[in-house]
């Protein structure tokens, strides 16, 4: 499951289950309701699992705006136990307000990709 929450409110804005989330050649739709963007910060929180242990698990994570990316987060998680099941939480704080596109362009037109890594190696790609 993933959760994106407001700050230290903890109000919990959307969420969706991530069954078939993992599925790299799927493109996965999601809606994000328009107030997340009056939001001055946001915390994600990843449920992940792995059989095999990861020495410096990392996450890639690309904002496409109609196919340019527009913006570039970089995430550490570091040492994953082998057959361990994890929480990670990311605090993502916005841009200032003058910087921030409106909903209504932002509509249909953004794509998030997400690389997941083990070092300089690729596990998965998520859209």
């Amino acid at each position: 499951m993933s959760l994106v929450r407001v700050g230290i409110l903890v109000e919990v804005l959307f969420g969706y289950m991530q069954a078939t989330r993992s599925l790299p050649d799927v493109e996965h739709e999601a809606r994000v309701p328009k107030n997340v963007l009056q939001c001055r910060a946001v915390s994600r929180e990843i449920n992940f699992s792995s059989v095999e242990p990861m020495e410096k698990f990392r996450i890639e994570q690309k904002v496409l705006f109609k196919g340019r990316c527009i913006e570039e987060w970089f995430f550490e998680f570091g040492f994953v136990i082998p057959n361990s099941t994890n929480t990670w939480q990311n605090l993502i704080e916005a841009a200032p307000e003058s910087e921030m596109m409106q909903a209504s362009i932002l509509n249909g037109n953004i794509v998030i990709e997400t690389k997941f890594f083990d070092d300089d190696f690729l596990v998965s790609t998520s859209k």
